[in-house]
């Protein structure tokens, strides 16, 4: 007869996608927390591994979207603010 996965192992496997970025990396920052505590049992921490990995692949394809459009709406030129241009209240001599 084969063994069952532990509910924490295969809870990880089933969790639902996040519904997005944000939440994608507040469950993260969750997950690293209760990880650098130190109390968990390894197949939980095995878990909670496997879903944070599933969590940053997720935020970094949203972050990669996201700087394609950047790249998109400003004509494929990513510039960097520049602050000389802005204005700072003060005459300049």
């Amino acid at each position: 007869m084969a063994k069952q996965a532990p509910p924490a192992a295969s809870s990880a496997a089933t969790a639902p996608p996040p519904d997005n970025f944000e939440s994608a990396l507040a469950e993260l920052e969750r997950i690293v927390q209760t990880m650098e505590a130190g109390e968990m049992p390894l197949e939980a921490s095995l878990a909670a591994y496997k879903r944070g990995i599933t969590l940053l692949q997720f935020c970094q394809e949203r972050l990669g979207a996201a700087e394609q459009t950047i790249k998109i709406l400003e004509n494929g030129q990513l510039q960097a603010a520049r602050l000389d241009t802005l204005d700072t209240g003060e005459d300049e001599a």
